[in-house]
């Protein structure tokens, strides 16, 4: 009795594996044509230009040109934030008393700040939840501190590690605020981003592996702890959009995590919203601003690092204010912190630097 039934689960486990197998097999080569296929596709296009009611127009981006779906998607690298890690950090709102404007824009508001009008470029590499993090942290320095620097988001891309995620292959915005505070970050003149020159390029494959950190500066004149800047807090903005603009107003530009459908990356001009296609991934890029359009449509206004051969010079803006592909529901930031800045105090002739937060 025993070995029967010993056989017959045996023969169950068998037969579900080979059905499970079985459809597998089937489904892979429609997945497979699917990665294969070109992401820019004139059927989208046409689709969201005859939309009236789309009020943005999509085009052939020459930045993805030669991409497939799956070189597009490998690009996508913010990671959901497993929901019981988020309450170890605080959610900021502000005080509704605070008067903001209809528009605002931080590149006009920091005119002094020439990293906030910067468009960068990830290469074929999955890291835009470090790129998102380094420019914001970058424009808060200039901001609260009038020091112009660009951040590497080299050293946060290869030296997080595990704590923020899988490198190229994807990563948690949250947690690289986090790294500002408890390892810092160096300047982007000691450790430069390792693609720029290797698969700056539209469609370039392999896909590059996340570099290897290596805790010195390329200018050996330079050290590299020294060379490292830090943040003060990291933190959550709440998902209200009053919360959001209050904070870009007082603190700068922040990072934001939204979902990207295939659409998106026809995006020309005009205020996005999902028309068409499937759900590729995750997506972090830096919001600077908001305003209204001509259509009476709200936005967000943010900078992407797709280059500017991308979207409008490299910017787009989004629906405001109905949590368009969750772009109001994972707000992240922190403030730059005075830690490690004594030299800059005597080159400046600063007596005294505090924490943003001060």
């Amino acid at each position: 009795m025993g070995t029967s039934l010993c056989f017959f689960t045996i023969s169950l486990f068998l037969s579900t594996i080979s059905s499970f197998y079985l459809q597998f097999i089937a489904a892979a080569p429609d997945s497979k044509l699917k990665l294969n296929s070109r992401i820019l596709q004139e059927s989208i296009i046409k689709k969201i230009n005859e939309n009236p009611n789309a009020g943005w127009e999509a085009a052939m981006n020459p930045q993805f040109s030669n991409y497939t779906v799956g070189e597009f998607k490998y690009l996508l690298g913010a990671k959901p934030t497993p929901k019981k890690e988020l309450r170890g950090f605080p959610v900021i709102s502000h005080p509704r008393s605070l008067k903001l404007p209809k528009e605002f824009d931080a590149r006009k508001a920091w005119p002094q700040c020439s990293t906030i009008g910067r468009i960068l470029g990830q290469g074929h590499c999955g890291s835009c939840w470090a790129f998102g993090a380094v420019e914001s942290l970058s424009d808060r320095f200039c901001i609260h501190f009038g020091m112009n620097i660009s951040l590497s988001v080299n050293d946060l891309l290869a030296c997080c590690g595990f704590l923020c995620g899988a490198g190229c292959n994807g990563g948690y915005p949250i947690y690289a605020w986090r790294y500002f505070v408890h390892h810092g970050v160096v300047t982007e003149e000691c450790d430069p981003y390792f693609d720029d020159i290797g698969c700056s390029h539209p469609g370039c494959t392999p896909e590059f592996p996340t570099p290897k950190c290596a805790r010195k500066c390329v200018d050996k004149n330079q050290l590299w702890r020294r060379s490292k800047h830090y943040g003060v807090s990291a933190y959550r903005i709440s998902s209200d959009p009053q919360d959001i603009m209050a904070e870009v107003h007082t603190n700068g530009p922040v990072e934001v995590a939204f979902t990207v459908y295939e659409d998106f990356a026809h995006y020309r001009s005009g205020v996005y919203k999902h028309i068409t296609g499937d759900i590729l991934g995750g997506h972090a890029v830096k919001l600077i601003g908001w305003g209204t359009s001509d259509e009476g449509e709200d936005y967000w206004l943010l900078a992407n690092q797709w280059n500017r051969g991308w979207g409008d010079d490299g910017y787009f803006k989004i629906r405001r204010g109905t949590n368009e592909c969750g772009i109001e529901d994972d707000v992240i930031a922190g403030l730059p912190s005075a830690r490690n800045l004594d030299l800059v105090r005597e080159v400046a002739g600063i007596d005294a630097l505090g924490d943003a937060s001060a």
